[in-house]
């Protein structure tokens, strides 16, 4: 059940039981409360909604009264794949279904949710499938090499299969219909002096067939349950137009006699409109080819997770190394991690050390240093070193599990837009088929002979002059136009609910690392502490001895020599020390870089004035590795993370458009308050991880604001994905970039000013373009209903409607072209 339509039809169908007293159907639990005179098997019920049609599936939970005959009957659905399917549109929030099918509101095809399920690498035999083995191999059976097996194909991809083949197919019986239907433009048919037109008549009808009896049937099939559960859409529409258009042909082809001279050809014959149904019916299917390929990538944020869990952990038994799947891993086993490898689960190291990239999870890029005791998390990568460490959380406990089901429930939870075309269509439908029979009553009653042939001919105009084509292209051409526009610009946008909320925007929420600064760690300056070194020297001698070094911290450093044509002398005897940094000997002489414990482990002695200058740098966030050369300090070197240099401008211009600008970060205290006041901002948080971004967010629209997100790392996804319009830098995660709806390709933050003044033209563009849909029906309709004929006696021919609804199409592609030329 989807809806109170639903309810009451439910209510309806088990009161009609003999022997049932009373119904009560609860719509949110999905569960019927039944009094009955007697007790009755649960197969009677699930019989009257059986022969009803509905697809219901029922068990049964006794729930002894009294009396001893209530029941409690509650709706299940079998599990498929995931088991877990939801509406693209979130129509109904963040409802969900048990089974693939359509959305019963807006009658899209329902999508898969993707889940975290560790798999392993199966290997089977070519000749005997049975085979599956987790290591390649010879088959035991016929003793040919196993071969990987291939991944099962997901509901999505079959999906998108199936209605390519219907695509291709209608494609090739409506091309046909078309050409034939065009050569009446031609001067002197020449198709005629092969056959009469009727009988050209009677090919368009059978090579019509396949097309609406196969591959468009669906939209006949979901415009029937819009009507039946009063959800009108653009399917009630598509149906009714395109099926009147047919059934009218269809008419005309088999009774011509019945229809007055004017609506006939010279040769007799009535004028049909397969072509138009047809072209019709295969133009919305492509729409729903490029939908169902657009829907197989809704869930490309989450498939980007799952590639962060690998498949397989060394396990540490008895001593030795066994390579297990992941899904064998349990709390407190011992695992070996080598360089280079994700973690598998969440626990601490036991033993080694190593620099872990923790990105996914807090957005900074600068690794961090790991011991014994502290903590790792799955799907986190590993540097060069290789550790041991115990399992802690497993399966869905894991912080990349989480982070997953939290992707996945923002995503099904954001409120449901109803698109404008909907709206309109909402009132217009009923309006519609109200005048048809409106007007065929009218001419049936007052008309002239034969008025029942008048009052068809006249029902018919008006349903045709109503088809959806102007209607169905007002949003999705002022859309395409509107995102090549953005694209040009570097602005990629996702759908058209992402540009209809962006001009209601109040509050935007940005990430500090990559999206206000580089995302990369870079030497913002050299210090010398020693009047006898010079910057360049100092950096020489840093660049020297980090070239022997594999820290990114180490890498900074060199890559900021080389910038400034450095020459690095050659360094021996070095040495790195676990959390404090490197050594080494230069032509004999002592060179120690890294933190103040790195200075005391190489008795080097800080001066009050070098820590209070070092002390500032860090109060700003930055990190500060002192250089000292036989025990005597020489210099420093200062590491952050740049602002971009569009970000005060940016945040300026949308803070003068009355959007406030607040700053997230998983950073510290010190560091995002420094950043906040370089890009004057007022309200900015720190020290944030993915759950706590979400909550605030959360808090933000529980408060009324109208919310964006930008960001650029996994650990943004969550928020994302929950923002009423998320936005990522290009330059980021692919899962930052698939959970947004609008992507800024140069990592600019000045394209969500562009991304705004596109929002409000496309918008007013969609507006305008259905007035054009609209103004057409509004003055065509009367006409076609006959307003005129008393007075002009002008009676508009279904070929006139036709051409009407034709040339508002053109109206409304030539209105949405208009924006290729708009500024923004």
């Amino acid at each position: 059940m989807s809806c109170n339509g639903c309810k009451s039809h439910v209510e309806t169908i088990l009161s009609s039981v003999k022997g049932v007293k009373q119904v009560s159907v609860n719509l949110e639990k999905g569960t019927a409360n039944i009094e009955m005179e007697k007790h009755l098997p649960l197969k009677t019920f699930q019989k009257a909604l059986k022969e009803d049609g509905g697809s219901y599936s029922i068990h049964l939970e006794k729930k002894e009264a009294s009396a001893g005959n209530e029941e409690t009957t509650s709706a299940k659905t079998s599990n498929n794949g995931n088991g877990v399917y939801y509406c693209p549109m979130h129509c109904e929030g963040d409802k969900t279904y048990g089974n693939p099918g359509d959305c019963p509101v807006c009658g899209m095809d329902l999508v898969e949710e993707q889940k975290l399920q560790h798999t392993t690498d199966q290997w089977t035999c070519p000749m005997h499938p049975e085979v599956e083995k987790e290591e390649p191999g010879d088959c035991p059976i016929c003793g040919m090499d196993l071969v990987p097996k291939q991944p099962d194909t997901t509901s999505e991809e079959k999906n998108y299969k199936k209605l390519i083949k219907k695509f291709w197919m209608a494609v090739a019986f409506t091309l046909p219909i078309f050409l034939i239907a065009m050569s009446e433009m031609i001067p002197e048919n020449p198709l005629y002096t092969v056959l009469e037109q009727t009988y050209w008549n009677w090919i368009q009808f059978a090579l019509s067939l396949p097309v609406v009896f196969y591959a468009t049937w669906m939209f006949f099939e979901r415009a029937y349950k819009s009507v039946i559960s009063w959800n009108l859409n653009m399917f009630t529409l598509i149906g009714i137009g395109a099926g009147v258009a047919w059934l009218f042909s269809v008419f005309g082809l088999l009774f011509p006699q019945v229809f007055p001279p004017q609506f006939k050809t010279d040769s007799g014959a009535v004028h049909v409109y397969f072509e138009a149904a047809t072209v019709i019916l295969t133009l919305v299917l492509m729409g729903q080819v490029l939908e169902a390929r657009a829907h197989s990538k809704t869930n490309s944020a989450v498939k980007e997770l799952l590639k962060l869990a690998p498949n397989k952990a060394i396990k540490i038994v008895d001593g030795k190394e066994e390579v297990v799947a992941i899904k064998k891993i349990e709390k407190g086993d011992i695992l070996k991690v080598k360089p280079g490898e994700k973690i598998p689960v969440d626990g601490h190291i036991t033993e080694g050390h190593s620099s872990i990239d923790e990105s996914m999870i807090t957005g900074e890029p600068i690794p961090v240093d790991k011991s014994e005791d502290d903590k790792v998390s799955s799907g986190t990568i590993n540097g060069n070193q290789f550790f041991l460490m115990k399992a802690e959380k497993v399966g869905n406990e894991t912080l990349l599990s989480q982070i997953i089901k939290m992707v996945n429930d923002a995503s099904r939870s954001k409120a449901p837009i109803q698109k404008l075309a909907d709206k309109v269509s909402g009132y217009f439908v009923p309006i519609v088929v109200g005048v048809s029979i409106l007007t065929f009553g009218i001419w049936a009653i007052w008309g002239p002979n034969p008025a029942y042939v008048y009052a068809l001919v006249n029902a018919i105009a008006v349903l045709i002059i109503a088809c959806p084509c102007a209607l169905g292209l007002a949003t999705p051409m002022s859309i395409m136009v509107g995102v090549g526009k953005g694209a040009s610009q570097g602005v990629l946008i996702k759908n058209a609910e992402a540009l209809e909320k962006l001009n209601k925007i109040d509050t935007l929420i940005v990430d500090k690392t990559g999206t206000l600064t580089e995302g990369k760690p870079s030497v913002e300056t050299v210090v010398a502490l020693d009047n006898n070194y010079t910057e360049a020297e100092v950096l020489q001698l840093i660049a020297s001895l980090n070239t022997n070094s594999e820290h990114p911290l180490a890498d900074a450093t060199v890559n900021y020599a080389k910038q400034k044509d450095v020459d690095i002398l050659k360094v021996t005897a070095f040495n790195s020390v676990t959390g404090k940094g490197v050594e080494g000997k230069l032509d004999g002489k002592a060179l120690a870089l890294g933190n103040s414990k790195m200075m005391e482990f190489a008795k080097v002695q800080l001066s009050k004035d070098t820590i209070n200058k070092a002390a500032d740098f860090q109060k700003e966030g930055k990190t500060v590795s002192y250089l000292s050369l036989n025990e005597a300090i020489v210099g420093l070197v200062v590491i952050g993370d740049k602002i971009k240099e569009t970000s005060a401008k940016a945040i300026t211009q949308l803070q003068e458009k009355g959007i406030s600008v607040i700053m997230f970060t998983g950073d510290n205290e010190d560091t995002a308050k420094a950043v906040a006041k370089r890009l004057n901002l007022s309200t900015f948080k720190a020290g944030m991880l993915p759950e706590q971004k979400l909550k605030e967010l959360e808090s933000l629209q529980t408060n009324g604001h109208c919310v964006a997100m930008a960001g650029d790392g996994i650990n943004d996804a969550p928020a994302l994905a929950k923002s009423d319009v998320g936005i990522a830098m290009g330059t980021g995660t692919d899962v930052a970039i698939e959970s947004a709806e609008i992507t800024l390709v140069k990592g600019d933050l000045h394209g969500i000013v562009k991304a705004r003044n596109l929002s409000e033209a496309v918008m007013k563009n969609i507006k305008q373009n259905l007035f054009f849909a609209l103004i057409y029906n509004t003055l065509g309709v009367p006409i076609a209903a006959g307003i005129l004929f008393p007075f002009f006696g002008v009676l508009l021919s279904p070929m006139i409607a036709a051409l009407a609804m034709s040339f508002s199409s053109v109206s409304v592609i030539g209105n949405a072209l208009r924006l290729k030329n708009k500024s923004i």
